[in-house]
């Protein structure tokens, strides 16, 4: 999905990212993403169908982020779950 055009978040603390994340990946943790929608919105660019792929450590954070997201107006949100997943 990165590939077509997808932007990699990671919404896990920006300890946690420094110790590994994905190639490519942005940092906006989800409790900063409600603080960040001029950042997020710079990300993603002007296409609300722009695809978002998310992802944390277990899947909860980034189920969070995902409604986040949706709720204002993003329609591409893919939860990929913990970053072992990938």
């Amino acid at each position: 999905m990165e590939q077509e055009g997808a932007l990699l978040l990671d919404v896990r603390s920006p300890e946690e990212f420094a110790q590994e994340h994905l190639p490519g990946a942005h940092n906006v943790p989800h409790t900063e993403i409600d603080a960040r929608w001029d950042e997020l919105a710079t990300l993603v660019g002007p296409d609300p169908n722009r695809p978002i792929v998310v992802y944390c450590r277990s899947g909860r954070r980034s189920g969070i982020a995902k409604e986040a997201l949706l709720a204002q107006g993003y329609r591409q949100i893919t939860n990929l779950g913990g970053i072992s997943d990938w």
